[in-house]
């Protein structure tokens, strides 16, 4: 920490770690300082984590037991695996109406990795907080992902 203000990956451990309801206005912030990342480098398996902003879609992810994303390839990304009765892991093509591809879209004025949902007016924009982590917002028509005016964020840890 320099000056006292803190870094980037202080905010993301802060922002992490909260027990409590997160702030939109301190992810959007943070995402502002983080660096755009490029589709074909995140390819993998990915755990993932939602933010608590009180999001509806927060209560859906819950339900489904959502684990993270899985990108095979550019053409073939997986948004929702989820944990399946037995403990093993899903794809869920049900709730996300299929499946999904990466993309490098732009994105308040940034080009970033995108996953392009394949039934849903949905993307999912990723910048990044390090090799191993990335940030997530979800994005697309205001029916679909906002809630009281703000985002879905969530975190991606690789596997």
């Amino acid at each position: 920490m320099s000056g006292g203000t803190p870094s980037v990956r202080e905010r993301w451990n802060a922002l992490r770690t909260a027990t409590g309801p997160v702030a939109p206005d301190a992810l959007d912030a943070l995402w502002a300082d983080l660096a755009p990342v490029d589709a074909s480098s995140i390819l993998g398996s990915w755990r993932g984590f939602v933010f608590p902003t009180g999001h509806p879609v927060e209560r859906v992810l819950a339900r489904s037991r959502w684990h993270g994303k899985r990108f095979v390839s550019l053409d073939d990304a997986k948004p929702l695996i989820c944990r399946a009765d037995d403990g093993g892991l899903r794809s869920d093509t049900a709730a996300g109406r299929g499946e999904a591809s990466l993309w490098n879209i732009e994105f308040r004025g940034e080009v970033t990795a995108t996953m392009v949902y394949d039934g849903m007016p949905v993307f999912d924009h990723f910048k990044r907080v390090d090799d191993t982590t990335l940030l997530g917002v979800m994005n697309g028509k205001a029916a679909a992902v906002s809630a009281g005016g703000h985002l879905l964020y969530f975190g991606l840890e690789r596997e």
